[in-house]
């Protein structure tokens, strides 16, 4: 039992490695390819990260996306393809700049509604403590 287990613990890095090379390449040997591959990166968000593109993220899934992508131009398929494939596997949120439609209106107005939100209940707060303030003043 202890050699099968030191077996598969020696095996699955050399199983990881196989894995992951064929996902893809991490550079594309035509410059173009490689070029476009990079402007895709970097106009998509990584899901893990979510502040930072893929381009730009250490992340091992926003590295698989990397991979990806890659595989794909080298397939022949467009921009949009590897885009659209994208979005329908991880939705809106996946584009650095979401469309303007009624599903992503949170992603696009909800850091203003937060902070419209948090000066209403600041205001509110210091009006009632400036009014508790006059009431415990004697005069």
């Amino acid at each position: 039992m202890r050699r099968a287990l030191l077996l598969c613990f020696l095996i699955s890095p050399l199983l990881a490695t196989a894995v992951q090379a064929a996902t893809g390449p991490d550079r594309l040997a035509d410059p173009k390819l490689e070029a476009r591959a990079v402007a895709l990166q970097k106009e998509l968000r990584c899901v893990v990260c979510q502040g930072e593109s893929l381009d730009e993220s250490a992340a091992p899934l926003a590295a698989d996306l990397r991979r990806l992508i890659r595989a794909r131009l080298e397939k022949g398929e467009s921009d949009a393809q590897i885009e659209n494939y994208l979005v329908a596997r991880y939705g809106d949120f996946i584009l650095m700049r979401p469309p303007l439609e009624p599903g992503t209106y949170l992603l696009w107005f909800g850091p203003l509604i937060a902070v419209t939100i948090g000066g209403v209940v600041a205001a509110a707060a210091i009006i009632r403590a400036r009014r508790n303030e006059r009431a415990e003043t004697p005069r």
